[in-house]
């Protein structure tokens, strides 16, 4: 099966590298996207133009499908990008077979799309470790957060202040499979009941996988990733 990787916030698509490779060996097609702003270049992306690689990497996907197998790429984001995958699922249902997003959820319709640190010249820097102490950075050394913190890139203001425009019901019969890296299954469950994650409220069919790391896991378990991706993808 095709699969499209988003990297979450000040990452590339080089994040994936691991993963993809070992995606590879178990016969799959990773497909890695390097988002507008975080990796070419563009410091004034927008949230439009991520939404648009994206879908640029479905549908790249979909060019050699055999339309009657039924939808042939599975779409996982990571963190806030969880919500460049729900974006996907909303403009081409029929060509996403599964949404995995890892260690995030995604956001509603009229929200803004990752505002969550502060802006400086047009954009959102890492804001260092101190908002991730705990469980999210428990699995990184010094020097996996040294590389971390070193190859951030900065988001651009127009992407992280972007406005979430969600238009087609049919994503909430997309299956979607929750992974979860710094928190439990039962803890998203309960936060997706309490009515927190309105989408996902909505959805059809969402279910969850385990998996022991921090917040990052294409980084500290590749492999253990990449095999849940499999098991999701075959399953």
């Amino acid at each position: 099966m095709d699969i499209v990787l988003i990297a979450g916030l000040w990452l590339d698509g080089g994040s994936w590298t691991q993963v993809a490779e070992e995606l590879g060996r178990l016969g799959h097609r990773a497909r890695p996207v390097t988002l507008p702003g975080q990796g070419d270049g563009n410091a004034a992306a927008t949230l439009e133009d991520q939404r648009a690689a994206v879908l640029a990497a479905v549908d790249a996907s979909a060019a050699g499908a055999d339309p009657a197998a039924g939808p042939a790429t599975l779409v996982v984001g990571h963190s806030a990008a969880c919500t460049l995958a729900w974006l996907a699922a909303d403009a081409r249902p029929e060509q996403t077979a599964k949404v995995v997003l890892i260690g995030g959820f995604p956001g509603s319709d009229g929200g803004t799309y990752a505002d969550f640190f502060p802006v400086h010249d047009g954009a959102m820097a890492f804001p260092g470790w101190e908002p991730f102490e705990g469980p999210d950075s428990a699995d990184l050394d010094e020097a996996a957060r040294q590389r971390l913190q070193d190859g951030a890139i900065p988001v651009p203001e127009g992407v992280a202040r972007g406005t979430v425009k969600l238009t087609d019901a049919r994503r909430y019969a997309v299956p979607t499979v929750v992974v979860c890296p710094e928190f439990s299954p039962e803890q998203a469950k309960g936060w997706i009941e309490a009515g927190e994650v309105a989408e996902l409220a909505k959805a059809e069919q969402v279910s969850f996988v385990d998996i022991e790391s921090g917040h990052w896991p294409m980084f500290t378990r590749p492999a253990e990733l990449a095999r849940i991706l499999h098991e999701i993808a075959v399953g």
